[in-house]
């Protein structure tokens, strides 16, 4: 659907994006992952015509888009502002790329309802000005204005980041939702691993202007292969020396275990460590319950799920199991 191919980009003398290798299938819903700066923005406006690449390719079904103009990609685009007309209505700021593409009144009306419609905009919200509307009806316009033009493909770039928290989690179900009923090829970015995790397919973890991994929420979140990815995405443990020897885990690397992975208080596994450890602190989530636990000479973080009878006080001595399989090993120069 579309591919990039070693694709470099420069400002100046800064070179913003080093070979870039992605390929994004019909119907997917693809994530770029990682920090501020990290090259993911530039990625998406290469793919969207904002920026042309000094060397490499853009794809779209085979064909070299690399410089073609922005208005003929046929890419529906959702900014992280919105980019909505604040003074028009909601039925003008949906219609204005079929009214650029001289669509006649009646098919511009018919198309405009029925995209309402699949978005959940009611007729008495169309003839309303934006600027009336609540941040979540706002981000539906911006759905509904880059999908009534029929788009191959919609590219949106950190479209939740203005919202609260709560209408965060509420529009991102929606937002996996609209994609599956559309079917459309979707490329979005986000710094939120939690986001990315929840709605992708596939995600790919930039950092520095390079992709560290491109893979499924799993291989990414279970699989890291690189240790910017494993301390990038969710909560990790560093292991200390302490733990490492009496795993006779390899030296000259460092090893990392994710916080569900620890065990407190189980009947010991075949090939598992086990010690004991004293609860320093805990943190109470509802659902789950994350304690600090001193184990070995340093401080592992353990996520325990909340049976409400279970839980364990600050001073408790706890025994800690860790499984060599468990354990994610990256090379130190790394």
């Amino acid at each position: 659907m579309i591919e990039l191919h070693d694709i470099v980009v420069k400002f100046g003398a800064f070179e913003a994006l080093h070979n870039i290798n992605v390929t994004v299938n019909e119907g997917e819903f693809f994530t770029f992952l990682g920090p501020s700066g990290c090259g993911k923005t530039t990625t998406l406006r290469t793919i969207t015509g904002f920026i042309e690449p000094v060397s490499g390719e853009v794809l779209m079904q085979g064909q070299d888009i690399t410089h073609v103009p922005i208005e003929k990609r046929n890419i529906g685009i959702v900014f992280q502002s919105y980019a909505l007309f604040p003074t028009m209505t909601v039925y003008d700021n949906i219609a204005f790329g079929l009214k650029i593409k001289k669509l006649k009144k009646d098919e511009i009306r018919d198309k405009v309802n029925t995209i309402a419609r699949k978005v959940d905009l009611s007729d008495e919200q169309l003839k309303k000005a934006v600027s009336q509307l609540s941040g979540g009806q706002q981000q539906r316009v911006a759905i509904a204005r880059a999908l009534v033009t029929e788009p191959a493909i919609i590219c949106m770039d950190e479209p939740l980041s203005n919202l609260d928290a709560k209408l965060r989690v509420q529009l991102r179900n929606e937002l996996k939702k609209m994609q599956r009923e559309f079917g459309i090829t979707t490329i979005y970015v986000t710094h939120d691993q939690e986001e990315a995790l929840t709605l992708s397919d596939r995600i790919a973890v930039f950092n520095k202007g390079y992709i560290e991994q491109i893979g499924t929420p799993n291989e990414v979140y279970n699989h890291s292969q690189t240790e910017f990815v494993a301390n990038f995405i969710g909560d990790i443990n560093r292991l200390g020396d302490g733990i490492t020897s009496s795993l006779q885990l390899p030296a000259g690397k460092n090893h990392f275990i994710r916080l569900e992975r620890v065990r407190v208080n189980r009947d010991r596994e075949a090939g598992e460590y086990q010690t004991q450890g004293v609860i320093e602190s805990r943190e109470y989530y509802g659902l789950y319950i994350k304690y600090y636990i001193t184990v070995a000479g340093q401080t592992v973080k353990v996520i325990e799920k909340n049976d409400g009878i279970s839980i364990y006080e600050v001073g408790d001595t706890v025994t800690v199991g860790i499984h060599p399989r468990d354990v994610m090993s990256y090379d130190e120069q790394e």
